[in-house]
């Protein structure tokens, strides 16, 4: 029998707008997990976590930390213009997507505040800015918490400390890795106290983790580039772990599948990863419910099972789960092929 061509539009579903989450749950471990095994779906809560753990695991999360690479300005001929920096390049110069209301030029000069930011190129889909003060400082004084476009609201002091995991420490993601959002300082020592590591790898997640494919064929999808790392602690708590590895997110996903597949604990990676996968790191997988026709469905898709994953989702819409960046989560099981 042949193995099913799989397309684009085959990652569609229908989602109710209500059904997405422009706020988060009221306590981090409050939403709502949707446990994907073999054939069952159980519904739990967050908080329902450790039970589906067990002595011997490795939890791995990713401790990006979200900075806030919004900026909103004007250029100087007149115009909102809004900057989104993807990666500070040096202490002055950042690739940036820029968006503006009476079209771009370059060497267009956009006032922020106090501060200058220049066009200096275009680098494929995004421009290279030059600012005439730290783009860090820049940042940390006019920034907004880059909220997807789906939260259809301004970004507020809570998102400053709600869209970050509590256990963020590199700098440099432009979206957070929003499986780790349910975690609080309670949930992960009860994990601890079960002989069950919690260990990081750093994957700094860009824009390009909302971009829609431009094509439905699937056989030739160019992934945008995203670096990450695996400590050397890390790496020798998963070789020598004596349970199921237990991926918190997509991001550990692609991160650690991209080091098994390079031999390089450190990089940029644009692997794609669709149904037909073979997984060779990862045995379990906490995260959140992603947008239709999205690489992340598709991920979920080769890892669980593309038709326990596509009924799973059905379900979680018949019955109200809150859906993407604040909304609830899903356990999910490997599928051997």
């Amino acid at each position: 029998m042949s193995k099913k061509i799989f397309t684009k539009s085959d990652f569609d579903y229908l989602l109710p707008p209500e059904l997405i989450a422009s706020q988060p749950a009221q306590e981090r471990t409050g939403s709502r997990l949707l446990a994907v095994s073999g054939g069952s779906l159980n519904h739990l809560q967050f908080s329902d976590l450790p039970s589906l753990l067990l002595p011997g695991d490795v939890v791995v999360v990713n401790d990006t930390k979200v900075i806030k690479a919004r900026l909103v300005g004007t250029k100087k001929t007149g115009g909102r213009t809004e900057i989104l920096v993807e990666r500070i390049e040096s202490e002055f110069v950042a690739l940036c997507h820029v968006k503006s209301s009476r079209g771009l030029k370059e060497a267009h000069e956009v006032e922020i505040g106090a501060y200058s930011a220049r066009l200096v190129e275009r680098v494929e889909d995004l421009h290279r800015v030059a600012f005439d003060a730290p783009v860090a400082q820049v940042l940390d004084e006019h920034g907004h918490v880059p909220l997807p476009n789906y939260i259809q609201r301004n970004d507020t002091p809570e998102d400053e400390e709600r869209y970050q995991t509590i256990y963020a420490r590199e700098e440099g993601a432009i979206a957070a890795p929003t499986a780790g959002l349910h975690f609080d300082a309670e949930l992960m020592q009860q994990i601890e106290n079960m002989n069950i590591r919690v260990v990081p790898i750093t994957l700094h997640i860009g824009a390009g983790t909302f971009q829609s494919l431009r094509e439905n064929d699937l056989s030739n999808v160019s992934m945008h580039s995203e670096r990450y790392s695996i400590p050397q602690s890390t790496r020798t708590a998963i070789d020598n772990c004596e349970g199921r590895v237990v991926a918190v997110g997509t991001t550990v996903v692609r991160t650690l599948e991209s080091a098994n597949a390079t031999g390089k604990d450190r990089g940029e990676t644009q692997l794609f990863i669709s149904p037909g996968f073979k997984f060779c790191s990862v045995d379990t997988l906490v995260t959140n419910f992603h947008l239709p026709e999205s690489t992340l469905i598709m991920l979920v898709c080769a890892f669980a099972g593309f038709d326990r994953v596509m009924h799973a989702y059905k379900v979680a819409v018949e019955k109200n789960y809150r859906f993407f960046s604040y909304g609830d989560a899903m356990w999910c099981e490997k599928h051997e092929i």
